[in-house]
């Protein structure tokens, strides 16, 4: 128990109950989406995850909503908690009206005899305790899932309603102080990323004589990635990159690999090299197409959907380049597909790039080094400042919430 717990509770006695006995849980559910009837008009807010991403975690609406003809039986209660308990697990929201869920989501509503022991706003920032938990306790079989059974017998404290009252009023301010420093420092970041770009196209912008003009063709060469699928990844051996990781696992330089191929299997790929720019072809949208890493490491074994250039210019440089906005817009002649975005590597040959001496492009990269690790650093500059605003109000919210047994 928290010293902070113990001044709160003054000798007091936590009372513990199994979920299963506070709460009764339903399972969301989505209407047809056959039946346009359950979806025009409709005024029964249907919350999904998109929901909390967009708008966060204490809701009164939803993005959607469903007709009351898609409705099987009661509406989930106002006042009840959803959290997710399939696919992405362990992230939960109060909800203040009566609703809908998907199916991602588990419904708790108080059952009525806690109505009067139970404070509200303290059933949700207790939940943040067993999102974590939910984390941990997840079934085995190929689709994630909390484990149900043993999720109902989860212990689940009730301490003195004054008590919560005082947690709620504590973690309400703190919420409130926490987010209005965060969004300080999100402006601050946003207008120094601004800054950034600005700052990095004028730099990259030259005149007439300060570099020669050529194609990315004439200056290296393309060498499509192959055969490399996710289930051929191992914990270790010959160092690997997935074209995916280039969105979800790398900045815009990388040294290490985050995952590793049989030695066998490397001899059958192409590798990159030290100095290789590394280029994801295909993307979702226009903006991540060309997604690019310098690649600063040893030898690398790259999939397909991806290219490597080889070249003898400084990579930083290049991948700089490839963030201007004049680079991107060269882009969308050359995008292909619907659904999938691509750029071919011959089409990648075509664009026109400036090429100072190198000289020239080391001085450009050792200032923008300076501004990408006060803009994007995790552990230097601002992004560093709100990770730990954000643990730290974390920290003392577990602290309030570590009852006595």
């Amino acid at each position: 128990m928290s010293d902070l717990i113990a001044k709160l509770l003054q000798g007091k006695s936590v009372e513990w109950k199994k979920v299963i006995d506070i709460f009764i849980l339903k399972n969301g559910y989505t209407p047809s989406k056959a039946k346009n009837e359950y979806w025009t008009d409709g005024t029964i807010p249907w919350f999904r995850m998109e929901d909390l991403r967009a708008n966060g975690s204490i809701l009164n609406d939803a993005v959607q909503k469903v007709h009351q003809s898609g409705i099987k039986g009661k509406l989930f209660s106002a006042n009840s908690i959803i959290m997710a308990t399939t696919a992405t697990i362990g992230e939960h929201a109060l909800i203040t009206v009566d609703y809908l869920s998907n199916q991602q989501f588990t419904n708790f509503s108080i059952k009525e005899e806690f109505n009067n022991k139970l404070d509200i706003k303290f059933v949700y920032y207790y939940f943040f305790i067993l999102d974590q938990k939910a984390k941990q306790d997840i079934s085995t079989s190929s689709f994630p899932s909390v484990q149900m059974e043993r999720l109902k017998k989860w212990d689940f404290p009730i301490p003195p309603l004054s008590v919560q009252e005082e947690i709620v009023r504590i973690l309400d301010a703190f919420t409130t102080h926490t987010a209005e420093l965060t969004a300080e420092l999100t402006a601050e970041l946003t207008m120094r990323q601004k800054q950034y770009n600005h700052y990095r196209d004028t730099l990259l912008a030259f005149q007439d004589g300060q570099a020669e003009w050529k194609t990315l063709g004439e200056v290296g060469e393309f060498i499509r990635g192959n055969g490399l699928q996710k289930a051929d990844f191992t914990e270790t051996g010959f160092p690997a990159i997935h074209y995916g990781q280039i969105y979800t696992k790398y900045g815009l330089f990388a040294d290490k690999s985050f995952v590793f191929v049989s030695n066998d299997l490397a001899k059958k790929l192409r590798i990159a090299d030290k100095n290789d720019l590394l280029i994801a072809t295909t993307s979702e949208n226009d903006e991540d197409v060309l997604k690019c890493v310098g690649w600063l490491g040893e030898k690398i074994a790259i999939s397909g959907d991806m290219i490597l250039f080889r070249h003898d210019l400084n990579v930083k440089y290049l991948a700089y380049y490839f963030q201007t906005k004049v680079f991107q817009a060269q882009k969308q002649k050359y995008i292909s597909g619907t659904k999938v975005k691509r750029i071919s590597k011959e089409n990648i040959a075509k664009f026109i790039i400036p090429i100072p001496p190198l000289s020239e492009q080391e001085r450009i990269v050792a200032i923008l080094d300076k501004f990408d690790t006060l803009t994007t650093s995790i552990t230097e500059g601002l992004p560093r400042e709100i990770k730990l605003r954000r643990q730290q109000y974390e920290y003392y919210r577990e602290r309030l919430l570590s009852f006595p047994k």
